[in-house]
């Protein structure tokens, strides 16, 4: 692997799970990073600890998009890594979801991920590598996930065309899938043990994957090593998708 010495790379969400062992991968391979997320508290321990700038912004408001992209343009100027990995998970059957719990999910999941990037646009650099935070939820469609799936699988469809967009100036934009990743997320949904046991059932590798086997993935694509991958997903799930 390849140093990415003096790359700047933006990771939103980048305070804990995944966006965090992103942040700490990426700065080991010598980038220059910039964490965000909507919690003051978790944003600053986050950024004391991996030595990193911090910006508190909320992903579902345009408003805070705004400023992070100034923030980082006046320190940084332009941007090599963009990982858009802000993200929430609520589950709900159709049937009984709220207004409220669909608008949420969509304008952090979806909304704001979308113009995440579509702010981000102008100050990319040429060659430079967009990463989203997909799910292997949009492939695998499992009950009560219906608005969460919706909202990645929309992730899914813009990552192709974006890539396509954005081709001319040499920027690459993909996807990852992360299916069952043992981070605090998992907590926050309820998962007890014998859910556990019956969701490692479902995976062929037998486990629950890291954050860090996420972050390899993704400091590959971030790196000139997958300068020809472009509009592609890739799912890292243990083989439950199949």
């Amino acid at each position: 692997m390849k140093s990415l010495d003096h790359k700047v790379a933006v990771i939103t969400g980048g305070n804990s799970g995944i966006g965090y062992a992103a942040a700490k991968a990426l700065k080991e391979k010598s980038a220059r990073v910039i964490i965000t997320g909507r919690r003051k508290e978790a944003i600053e321990k986050a950024s004391a600890g991996l030595g990193v700038m911090g910006l508190i912004a909320d992903q579902s408001k345009l408003s805070d998009i705004d400023q992070m992209v100034a923030d980082v343009a006046r320190e940084f100027g332009k941007v090599d890594i963009l990982l858009i990995n802000a993200g929430i998970t609520k589950f709900g059957s159709i049937e009984k979801m709220k207004e409220d719990m669909f608008d949420e999910i969509m304008n952090v999941n979806f909304k704001g991920a979308y113009f995440t990037l579509s702010k981000f646009i102008p100050i990319l650099n040429e060659g430079a590598s967009v990463i989203l935070l997909s799910s292997t939820s949009a492939t695998i469609s499992p009950a009560n996930a219906s608005v969460y799936a919706a909202s990645k699988a929309a992730v899914n469809a813009v990552v192709k065309i974006a890539a396509l967009e954005l081709a001319p100036r040499n920027i690459r934009v993909n996807a990852v899938s992360p299916g069952p990743i043992a981070t605090e997320i998992m907590d926050k949904i309820g998962l007890d043990d014998q859910l556990e046991d019956q969701l490692i059932g479902s995976i062929p590798l037998s486990r629950l994957g890291s954050p860090g086997e996420v972050a390899d993935l993704m400091t590959f694509l971030s790196g000139s090593s997958s300068a020809f991958i472009t509009g592609a997903n890739f799912l890292v799930d243990g083989g439950q998708s199949v």
